[in-house]
This record gives structure tokens, sequence and C-alpha cells, in this order.
């Protein structure tokens, strides 16, 4: 009995701390994307492509993501890069 409960236990809060990980703070997310292409700007104007620099750097591929899904939720904020 009690081994049963442990383990339902267990499997709660396995559960519990998997969807909180999934919970995405958009403002927050959005505006470090805003710093990051303010930061990647520079590279762009100087010749370099947003391919090359986006699979270059695993924060600007995630900031493309990122975008890409505060536009299809209709997230306040969000802009196409």
């Amino acid at each position: 009995m009690t081994r049963t409960i442990c383990l339902a236990v267990a499997v709660t809060a396995l559960t519990a701390s998997s969807a909180n990980a999934a919970i995405i703070d958009w403002q927050a997310e959005l505006q470090r994307c805003r710093e990051l292409r303010a930061s990647v700007a520079p590279l762009l104007q100087a010749g370099e492509g947003i391919s090359a620099v986006g699979r270059s750097n695993r924060s600007v591929r995630r900031c493309i993501w990122i975008q890409r899904m505060a536009v299809r939720k209709k997230v306040p904020g969000a802009e196409t890069w």
C-alpha cells in the first residue's frame, strides 16, 4: 500500500514538472529576441545572410522559432523576422 502511494506521488510530481516546463513566457522571449536581433543586425548589414547567421548561432535559430510560434498564436508584440 505504501509503495503504491509513493509511486503515485512520484508520477504526479513528474507529470506536474513536465507540464510546467512547456510554459513559455512569451513577452520575455520576445524581448530577448529583439535584443538579439539588434546585435545580429550589424552582421546582416555587413553582408552575412540570415541563414548563415542562423545556422551558426543556436539562440538565433530559437528566436526565429519563437517569433514564428508567437505570430501563429497571435501573441501581442510578435512580428516576423
